[in-house]
């Protein structure tokens, strides 16, 4: 009778839990397609001008990176860029919106685990990252053509990197103490990375100085995952994208695990 109680308690949290976790991720749903103007035309229009300016005009004259054109060879990484950013900036608004309006601290005293609060956030980012990728994926169909060489790293590496940066969004929103702390990291660190992380060129292209030094970015690998879905082809070796991918997927994690376990900074 005992371990039948404790079962049927056992039972209660896990739907209390899943409860929670669609409860946030329904939220952060709701808040993005309320407003599709600001969260999602940005993206796809900016986009169209990356496609037009760099895949057409500047495009043209560029010789082939391989046995591929040059448009072909860029629109992975935009459409990762795009990913990176909407998966970042979506978790990193709606939970510090949470923290500056004193709506986090619901959530904080709730019966809920911290590992919920975090997939259900990271969730949200997820499918805004997804959902802006695949809609730039349809849009790059009208400017180039795309073959799918190996669909599991298509989906493998748009969704790994859509929860790296879901959680790195959060890490943010954690410690910002402002709204201009959330732009700082956008600005000065997210955006370098991902322009110098082989979203418009080939790795190979530059000097072994530069090569080396490039090996330090994340988004590099990242990004060659995910053109190696299309093309077939890969600066990196994709062993070791997928390594770096999870390493930081596991290392982001645990550091949102002990913000939340501490208290440190979620508190406004």
């Amino acid at each position: 009778m005992e371990n039948y109680n404790i079962k049927i308690r056992e039972s209660r949290v896990h739907n209390l839990q899943w409860i929670a976790f669609l409860t946030i991720v329904r939220k952060e749903c709701i808040r993005m397609f309320r407003v599709w103007p600001q969260t999602f035309l940005p993206s796809v229009v900016t986009t169209s001008l990356y496609f037009l300016i760099f895949g057409k005009f500047i495009g043209a004259q560029v010789a082939n990176i391989g046995d591929h054109t040059y448009m072909q060879y860029i629109v992975p990484g935009l459409v990762m860029m795009a990913v990176i950013t909407n998966s970042y900036m979506n978790v990193v608004s709606s939970f510090y919106g949470a923290k500056f309006q004193r709506n986090l601290e619901e959530v904080l005293v709730a019966p809920v685990s911290y590992s919920t609060i975090i997939a259900g956030y990271v969730a949200g980012g997820v499918i805004r990252g997804m959902a802006i990728g695949a809609l730039i994926l349809i849009e790059s169909v009208f400017f180039t053509h795309l073959s799918l060489s190996h669909a599991w790293a298509i989906i493998f590496f748009m969704l790994i990197t859509s929860i790296v940066f879901a959680l790195a969004g959060l890490i943010n929103a954690i410690y910002a103490k402002s709204f201009d702390h959330t732009t700082i990291v956008i600005t000065f660190i997210l955006t370098p990375l991902t322009y110098l992380g082989g979203v418009f060129y080939s790795v190979n292209m530059l000097s072994t100085m530069w090569q080396q030094v490039s090996l330090v970015n994340p988004i590099l690998y990242m990004v060659n995952g995910f053109r190696y879905g299309f093309l077939g082809s890969s600066d990196i070796a994709v062993s070791t994208s997928i390594s770096v991918a999870i390493v930081f997927a596991l290392a982001f994690f645990w550091w949102t695990f002990r913000l939340f376990k501490t208290g440190r900074a979620i508190r406004m």
